[in-house]
C-alpha cells in the first residue's frame, strides 16, 4: 500500500478540487448521460467545508482530495477522488485505512454514497461497505464501527 498522508485545505484550494472532482468523476457521469461540469462544481462548492476536507498526498506531492462530515448517525464519506492517472494503485485503499481507523477510534458508522455504474460501487463493497439503498442516480452504503464497545 502506498504511503499518503493528508495536508488541511484552504478556500483558496477549491478551484483546484474541483477541476479533480470534475476529472474523476467525467468518465461515470457520461457512462449515464449526466456529465456536466457546471453542475459539478456547483454541487461542490454548496457542500465545500476545508474544515473536513484534506488534501491526499503521495511522496509529498497532491494526488487527490477526501472529505468525512460528522452526521447524526456517525460520519459521512462524502468525497474521495484522486486524480485518474494514480488511480487503481492503492492510494484509496490506503485512504479508506485512515479514515477507518478514524471512524473506529470514535465508534462510528461510516455512510458513503456512489454514483450508478461507477467503479466507486466495487470498491466501497471490496472494502467492507454494505449496500443498504438505492436511488435513481446514486447506491449508499454503510460500514459498520469495528470499535469494540466496552460494558
Amino acid at each position: 500500500m502506498p504511503q499518503v498522508s493528508f495536508e488541511p485545505v484552504l478556500d483558496l484550494d477549491f478551484d483546484a478540487l474541483a477541476d479533480l472532482r470534475i476529472a474523476a468523476m467525467r468518465p461515470s457521469l457520461e457512462h449515464i448521460g449526466r456529465f456536466d461540469p457546471v453542475r459539478a462544481r456547483e454541487r461542490l462548492r454548496a457542500s465545500f467545508s476545508p474544515a473536513h476536507t484534506r488534501h491526499i498526498l503521495v511522496d509529498g506531492k497532491r494526488i487527490g482530495f477526501v472529505v468525512v462530515k460528522p452526521r447524526e448517525d456517525g460520519l459521512l464519506l462524502d468525497h474521495l477522488y484522486v486524480q485518474p492517472g494514480t488511480q487503481g494503485q492503492g492510494i484509496g485503499a490506503a485512504v479508506l485505512a485512515q479514515v477507518f481507523a478514524e471512524a473506529d477510534a470514535a465508534a462510528l458508522d461510516l455512510h458513503v454514497g456512489a454514483l450508478r455504474d461507477s467503479d466507486s460501487n466495487r470498491f466501497y463493497a471490496r472494502h467492507g461497505f454494505e449496500e443498504v439503498k438505492r436511488e435513481e442516480f446514486d447506491n449508499y452504503y454503510v460500514r459498520r464501527t469495528q470499535a469494540t464497545k466496552s460494558i
